[in-house]
C-alpha cells in the first residue's frame, strides 16, 4: 500500500514539474501564420506561397538595383533603390490589405441584413449562408461561395466556417462567424435578434471609423509626399553622372544612410501619430 501510495505522489509531483519546466510542443493542427502569409490572407492572397512572395521581392529589388547601376553608375545609390524595389511588393500588398479589410467593413452590415432576412423567412443557416455567394454583397460572394461548396462536399458546419474566416481573413468576418457558431451551438431562437444588433453595430462602426480616416488622409499623404521627395529627386539626379558619383565617397554614402534612416523614422513616426485603433483577429 504504501508503495502504490508513493508512486501515486510521485507520479503527481513529475506532472506538476512537466507542466511548469519542460517546454511546450506544437499543438496538433493549430500553427501559428507567419507576419508574410498572413499579410498575403488579409489582401486576399492566401493561395500565393510565402517563398513565392520572398522571391518576387528579392527579385524586384535586384532588377531595380541593376537598373539604377546602369544608368547612374553608382554602387550606393543602386543598393538604395535596390532596398525600396524589395520594399515595394510588401507595400503593395499592404495597401491592398487595407483596402480589402475597408471593403468588407462596408458590406458586411449588408451581408448580415440578408442573413436575418434568409432566417426570418425560414432558411437554415448553412442555406442562408449559402445563399450570399449569389445574393450577398460582390466582395463577399467568392468566399460564401466556396463556404456552400465546402459544406456541400462535407457536410461539416464547424469545419466549413473555419475555412471562411481563413478565406475572408477579417476581423469583422472573425466576430461574424463566430456569433453564427454559438448561435447554431446554443440554439437559433435569439438568432434573428443577434444578427439585427450586429448589424446596426457593424453600420454604426462603419461610418465612425470612415468618418476618422477621411480626416486622417492629409497626414497619411502628407508623411507619403514627405518621404518620397528627396529620394525622387536623387533618381532624377542619376541622369547626371557628374552629379551622383559623389555619393560614391564616404562622405556621400553617410548622407545616404542618415537621410534613409531619418525618412524612416519620420515616417514611422508620423504614421504611429495619426494612425487609428486597427482590430486584430483574436478568434482566427
Amino acid at each position: 500500500m504504501g508503495a502504490l501510495v508513493g508512486l501515486g505522489v510521485g507520479i503527481g509531483l513529475m506532472l506538476v514539474w512537466s507542466a511548469f519546466f519542460l517546454p511546450a510542443g506544437p499543438r496538433a493542427g493549430r500553427r501559428t501564420p507567419g507576419r508574410a502569409t498572413e499579410l498575403l490572407a488579409r489582401a486576399g492572397l492566401g493561395h500565393v506561397s510565402t517563398t513565392g512572395f520572398v522571391l518576387l521581392c528579392l527579385s524586384l529589388g535586384f532588377v531595380v538595383a541593376v537598373a539604377i547601376q546602369v544608368v547612374s553608375r553608382t554602387p550606393p545609390v543602386a543598393v538604395a533603390f535596390g532596398l525600396m524595389g524589395t520594399w515595394l511588393p510588401v507595400g503593395v500588398v499592404s495597401s491592398r490589405a487595407r483596402r480589402r479589410q475597408r471593403e468588407f467593413a462596408e458590406v458586411w452590415p449588408e451581408a448580415v441584413d440578408n442573413l436575418a432576412s434568409a432566417v426570418r423567412a425560414g432558411m437554415s443557416l448553412p442555406d442562408a449562408l449559402a445563399a450570399l455567394g449569389a445574393r450577398g454583397p460582390e466582395p463577399l460572394r467568392e468566399a460564401f461561395d466556396e463556404f456552400a461548396l465546402d459544406y456541400q462536399v462535407t457536410g461539416r458546419f464547424g469545419e466549413s466556417l473555419d475555412r471562411l474566416k481563413a478565406r475572408l481573413a477579417d476581423p469583422v468576418g472573425d466576430r461574424v462567424v463566430e456569433g453564427l457558431r454559438i448561435a447554431r451551438e446554443v440554439g437559433g431562437g435569439e438568432l434573428g435578434r443577434l444578427l439585427r444588433n450586429l448589424s446596426g453595430y457593424l453600420r454604426d462602426e462603419a461610418r465612425t471609423r470612415s468618418e476618422m480616416e477621411s480626416r486622417q488622409a492629409w497626414t497619411i499623404n502628407g508623411a507619403r509626399l514627405a518621404v518620397a521627395s528627396p529620394w525622387l529627386v536623387l533618381l532624377f539626379m542619376s541622369f547626371q553622372s557628374e552629379v551622383i558619383h559623389r555619393y560614391s565617397s564616404p562622405g556621400g554614402v553617410a548622407v545616404l544612410v542618415f537621410g534613409a534612416a531619418a525618412c524612416l523614422v519620420s515616417y514611422r513616426l508620423m504614421m504611429r501619430i495619426g494612425r487609428l485603433p486597427t482590430e486584430r483577429r483574436i478568434l482566427s
